[in-house]
C-alpha cells in the first residue's frame, strides 16, 4: 500500500483510476478498506483516494492526541504531494464527516462536493467526552477486543447482525487490527471535537447526506435536520442499515454517490 511522507506523519492510502478526484475518509474504529465496494464501482469513472488517517489501518501512529484539525491539514498536505490541485469531492463516514466538515472551514477552495455519511455535526456532551476518555484508556490497558464486543452492536443494524455474519465478521477484524494507542490518541482528540453546526449553514458546495435508517448513534432525524440546514443538500435514507452503510449496504451507497458524483462533475 502506498505511503506519503507529510509532516509527522506516515500516511498510506489507496489511488484508484482517473478522473475527477474523490477521498473518502473512514470512521473510528476503522480504516480504508470500509469504502472497498464503493471503489470498486467508482474507480472506473473517478480517481478514487482512500487514505489510512494517520493513527489508522497502515498509516503511522501520533500518540497521546489527534484532532480533527490534524486529519484536515494532512488530507491537504496528501493532495499537495499528488499534485491534485483541482476541487475534489470530499466523503466522510462518521468520524470521517467531522474531518470533512473541518476541511470545508479550512481548505474550501479546494472542493467540488460534500459527501456526509452517517454523521453528526454537534460535539460531544460532557459525558460522551468523559466516556471517550475512559474508553482510550481501557484500550491501552487490555487493547482492541473489547472494543469490538462493545461497538460491533451499536454500529451495525439489527438486520445486519442477525443475517448478514460475513460483514460482522468484517468490521470485527478491522477493529481488532487496530493500534490501541492510535484509537486512544483518536478518542482523546474527538472528546473535543468543535460543535460544527454553526458551519452548516455556511456549506455553499454540493452536498449529499447518506445515513442509515437504523442507525443508533446519528440518527435519520439528525441527518435530515442537518439536511434542512445546508442549503441545497440532498439526503439518502437507506433500508436496513444502520451506522456503517457502505459496509451494510455497499451497492446502495455506492449508486447513491455515483449519482451524485455524475450530477456535481456534470460527467454524464
Amino acid at each position: 500500500m502506498p505511503t506519503l511522507t507529510l509532516p509527522g506523519v506516515e500516511l498510506a492510502l489507496a489511488d484508484h483510476g482517473t478522473g475527477c478526484p474523490v477521498v473518502l475518509i473512514h470512521g473510528f474504529p476503522m480504516d480504508h478498506t470500509i469504502w472497498a465496494h464503493q471503489v470498486q464501482s467508482l474507480a472506473p469513472h473517478y480517481r478514487i483516494i482512500t487514505p489510512d488517517l494517520r493513527g489508522f489501518g497502515h498509516s503511522s501512529v501520533t500518540p497521546e492526541k489527534v484532532t480533527v484539525e490534524q486529519w484536515a491539514d494532512d488530507l491537504a498536505a496528501m493532495l499537495d504531494v499528488l499534485k491534485i490541485t483541482e476541487p475534489i469531492v470530499l466523503g466522510g463516514l462518521s468520524m470521517g464527516g467531522y474531518v470533512a466538515f473541518r476541511f470545508f472551514e479550512a481548505y474550501r477552495s479546494r472542493l467540488a462536493g460534500l459527501i456526509l455519511c452517517d454523521t453528526k455535526a454537534v460535539a460531544d456532551t460532557p459525558q460522551a467526552a468523559a466516556g471517550r476518555l475512559e474508553m482510550a484508556q481501557r484500550i491501552q490497558r487490555e487493547g482492541t477486543q473489547f472494543l469490538a464486543d462493545t461497538m460491533l452492536p451499536r454500529l451495525l443494524a439489527p438486520a445486519t447482525l442477525d443475517s448478514k455474519p460475513e460483514v460482522v465478521d468484517r468490521l470485527r477484524q478491522i477493529i481488532l487490527a487496530g493500534d490501541p494507542v492510535g484509537y486512544a490518541a483518536t478518542l482523546r482528540g474527538l472528546a473535543e471535537r468543535p460543535n460544527f453546526t454553526p458551519l452548516l449553514p455556511q456549506i455553499n458546495c454540493p452536498t449529499l447526506l447518506i445515513v442509515g435508517r437504523q442507525d443508533a448513534i446519528s440518527t435519520v432525524a439528525e441527518m435530515n435536520a442537518m439536511s434542512r440546514a445546508i442549503k441545497g443538500s440532498q439526503i439518502v435514507e437507506i433500508d436496513n442499515a444502520g451506522h456503517v452503510t457502505p459496509l451494510e449496504a455497499p451497492g446502495e451507497v455506492g449508486r447513491a454517490v455515483e449519482e451524485f458524483l455524475k450530477e456535481t462533475t456534470n460527467d454524464e
